[in-house]
């Protein structure tokens, strides 16, 4: 007789028998567990790497005759000989006052005494190195002056007479004789002193002063134009009343630091720099003149004479631009590197720029660029020059970084030298640049497409994507797609900078947060529908921002019009891959698979996009309800088969699977149950599992209504159900045993399990999984319960043997310590003891009253370890 306790387990129902007025849906069946609703899944769409390195790929949207030039050729001839400063656009109107021509010699003695220059902006002076200063030490010991004594008479003669260049009209005036400009120079030749840059002369040699140097006359002219500037700005100081004791003083030791510096660059020019110069102008050998190279670079670094300061530049930069006709890589890119260091500008760095690019467009050449450290100069163009004044020169330096960030050897290096910031730098320019004026620069299009190319590279690097995050460049990035969306290159590089991020969770929830990405993404889907290398790539951004995030998904469902462009683009998608398909059983069958790729490739995407849409719980009954969208996942199971497009399919059945937990009214999916039934058979029947997995997740969401009951028992789907229960997988019992369950809630169909051994297999599932999977363990009691509703013996239930072994497991399983015995790390043990105390717990308690109430021996068992 059965005790009070007993008959009130008796009244309970089956578990999870639907309702007429509230059904139970497929979370409620399985408890709210896992898998009810998932996010689905996929690769991020491949890139292929170009064969070719150009400016602009073979799928670029440029045509050739509207971008920049990949291949040129360069000379020597393409350089330009000066290079000074831009000239103004604006006239100067002439001086009124011409400066006057000294008047007495008495004023001509000693002019920068008597007027000295106005004072001179300390930090413009440029400190003398400890390397010159000890060179000027020994110049002024005699260690390399030469040695040259002059009688008394004539050195007494010398040192009274200063020699003064009047520049302000065609006659020079040198120790009192008056020369024309080409009798000066001439007579300079036989002079025993020679000019110097600040005007004044120096007793050295000529022979010993340039010896090993190429042309005294351009030393000459250069001389000649800083003297001219000399004697113009002491003219020009002769009003000023700077007669005081203090302030001459202060004029004469400006005067001897100027002087001693300039002779300081004298001695270090003519002991260093000429001889090598004269090297590169007479040597032939390449490695030779690589190595001078090379020293001259060291030298002018060691003498402080690179940038654009120096005087004799002119003169340096003529020699290296003639040694660029050789046509040696390697001496080329050393050649490249001093001239980029004496910071030349306009045509001359733009000739420098493509003559680096010309080299790096070639793979071979990544070993040379290594060895070089070119990279640092590139981007120190990027840094210190203006954009605005020479865009194409950025241009072809930023393709240049571009195919250097294409190789992963160079990632490190690039991304220790502040190449992502360099770079979001130059995009943060172009925006305030086009904000400003309203409309995108003229060419700053194809510059973008250089710069998010090498993003795209550099942000492979872990580092790259914390410095993209920390720099805040997602939004940078959306407003450029925003600024630039007819510029297709522009976007697609962007797309796939966004698409390799956003498979990192931090930076998918970065772009999630930024809400105006959204729309800008739906709208250029709208625009570029038929680009299937762009939409691709924004649907999978958009499939990545979904899969975990709620308020994403929430967020892409409220933006106008989202849901029917997704649509859209899938009919659109699915009407080019059945064109390809029937084009592929035709007579251009050769034609047909590439283009089938793509379309199936976007299909999958899109699926993707709608699965995890459907997990929100006010988008996903929407959805169920759309025939539209319902169609088209309907067609494409029914049109493709696992064995061809084993993604899509599956990506298709898990969204049906979402879609199918709803159980709203006006569901389409609940329409069409028994049809989605039918195609469902398909895979269960293939030899794929995770398709099998698939299918028996909808079928445990259709399995709740009667009339999808009578079609599994009719097709023996059940049987299939039961041999399920011997997987190794455990998401694969669970799932079956879902659908088992379901069964097992009309009375006349529980007599299956006793059917291929459902109980014994039911009963293994507990024992193997049981200790690891409280929620599966759940699951096979709730099956059991429904099973033993009108039991009266327990063992012409269960049997025998299965009642023994639950007389076992069970009270085991109920053992706390022991059933958790198996969970060493504390975060986990906490996880299994919710699911145990929640999910397992309850109902194992009420299925062991009901064995052990109907039960009347008991065979000493084995404890089962777990």
């Amino acid at each position: 007789m059965l005790s009070p306790n007993d008959k009130k387990l008796e009244k309970l129902d089956p578990f999870y028998r639907p309702s007429m007025s509230k059904q139970k849906t497929s979370a409620e069946i399985i408890s709210e567990a896992r898998n009810a609703l998932r996010a689905v899944g996929t690769q991020r769409p491949f890139t292929p790497r170009e064969n070719q390195r150009k400016l602009f790929g073979p799928a670029s949207s440029r045509t050739p005759e509207n971008r920049p030039p990949s291949s040129f050729s360069l000379h020597a001839s393409s350089f330009e000989s000066s290079d000074s400063r831009p000239i103004s656009g604006a006239r100067l109107s002439p001086l009124e006052l011409k400066p006057k021509a000294p008047a007495s010699p008495s004023m001509e003695e000693e002019p920068c005494l008597a007027f000295p220059k106005p004072p001179v902006d300390p930090a413009k002076i440029r400190r003398i190195s400890s390397a010159r200063a000890r060179l000027f030490r020994a110049a002024s010991q005699g260690a390399l002056l030469p040695d040259r004594t002059l009688p008394p008479a004539e050195s007494k003669k010398t040192v009274e007479s200063k020699e003064t260049v009047v520049m302000g009209d065609p006659m020079v005036k040198i120790n009192g004789i008056y020369l024309t400009d080409s009798n000066a120079v001439g007579h300079l030749k036989s002079h025993p002193l020679q000019l110097t840059y600040d005007g004044g002369f120096s007793e050295i040699k000529e022979q010993e002063m340039f010896k090993g140097t190429t042309s005294l006359p351009s030393h000459l002219r250069s001389g000649g134009d800083h003297g001219k500037r000399r004697s113009r700005a002491s003219l020009c100081s002769h009003g000023s009343d700077l007669s005081g004791p203090h302030t001459r003083a202060v004029s004469k030791a400006d005067v001897q630091e100027k002087e001693t510096e300039i002779e300081v660059d004298e001695v270090f020019w003519n002991t260093r720099i000429a001889p090598i110069l004269h090297q590169l102008e007479k040597e032939e050998n390449i490695e030779t003149i690589c190595a001078a190279c090379t020293q001259l670079h060291h030298a002018l670094e060691e003498g402080n004479m690179l940038g654009n300061k120096f005087k004799r530049r002119s003169v340096l930069l003529k020699t290296l631009y003639k040694l660029v006709d050789i046509g040696s890589d390697l001496l080329s890119l050393k050649l490249a590197k001093i001239i980029l260091a004496l910071k030349v500008s306009r045509k001359n760095l733009l000739n420098v720029c493509k003559l680096i690019f010309k080299i790096s467009r070639s793979e071979k050449n990544d070993s040379l660029i290594e060895n070089d450290s070119i990279l640092e100069s590139l981007l120190g163009v990027l840094r210190s020059e203006d954009l605005q004044t020479n865009p194409e020169a950025f241009l072809y330096c930023m393709g240049a970084i571009k195919f250097i960030s294409g190789n992963p050897r160079f990632l490190d290096e690039m991304i220790s030298k502040d190449a992502v910031e360099i770079l979001m730098n130059l995009i943060k320019q172009i925006n305030e640049n086009t904000k400003k004026c309203g409309t995108c620069l003229p060419n700053s299009g194809h510059l973008l497409v250089q710069i998010t190319a090498t993003l795209r590279n550099l942000v492979d690097s872990p580092l790259a994507r914390s410095k993209v995050l920390s720099l805040s460049a997602l939004p940078q990035l959306c407003t450029v797609m925003g600024q630039y969306v007819a510029d297709k290159d522009v976007c697609t590089n962007i797309a796939r900078i966004f698409s390799k991020l956003t498979s990192y969770h931090d930076c998918c929830v970065a772009l999630a947060n930024y809400s105006r990405c959204y729309a800008l993404f739906l709208k250029l889907i709208n625009k570029y529908q038929q680009k299937q290398d762009l939409v691709v790539r924004l649907v999978f951004i958009l499939g990545n921002l979904t899969a975990k995030n709620n308020q994403a998904r929430e967020q892409l469902s409220k933006e106008k019009g989202s849901i029917p462009t997704l649509l859209s683009l899938f009919h659109t998608f699915y009407q080019l891959d059945q064109c390809a398909e029937k084009r592929a059983a035709g007579a251009e069958q050769c034609q047909a698979p590439r283009p089938r790729a793509q379309a199936e490739d976007v299909l999958i995407k899109l699926t993707r996009v709608l699965a995890n849409l459907a997990i929100h719980p006010g988008i996903g009954p929407a959805l169920a309800a759309n025939p539209r969208a319902v169609g088209l996942l309907l067609a494409t199971l029914e049109h493709k088969s696992i064995e061809d497009c084993e993604e899509l399919v599956i990506n298709t059945t898990a969204t049906i699977n979402n879609l199918s937990y709803y159980q709203v009214k006006k569901s389409v999916i609940q329409d069409k149950k028994l049809y989605i039934a039918e195609l469902l058979i398909k895979l269960l029947v293939s030899n794929n599992m995770d398709g099998i997995l698939e299918a028996v997740r909808v079928f445990g969401n259709l399995s709740q209504h009667h009339d999808i009951c009578d079609f599994i028992v009719q097709k023996n789907v059940h049987k299939f159900m039961i041999a399920l229960l011997d997987a190794e997988h455990q998401d694969v019992c669970f799932s079956a045993c879902g659908v088992l369950l379901n069964l097992t809630v009309d009375k006349d169909k529980r007599v299956i399990l006793k059917e291929g051994g459902g109980i014994k297999k039911l009963v293994d599932c507990l024992r193997h999984f049981g200790p690891t999977d409280w929620q599966l363990a759940s699951l096979v009691c709730k099956t059991l319960w429904n099973f033993s509703e009108n039991i009266t013996n327990a063992s012409s239930c269960f049997g025998d043997e299965d009642t023994n072994t639950l007389l076992v497991l069970l009270p085991s399983f109920l053992d706390e310590e022991l059933a958790l015995d198996g969970s060493f790390d504390q975060d986990l043990k906490n996880y299994h003891k919710l699911q145990w105390e929640t999910e397992f717990k309850p109902v194992a308690q009420q299925l062991l009253n009901r064995i052990q109430s109907h039960h009347t021996f008991l065979e000493p068992l084995p404890i089962p370890s777990f």
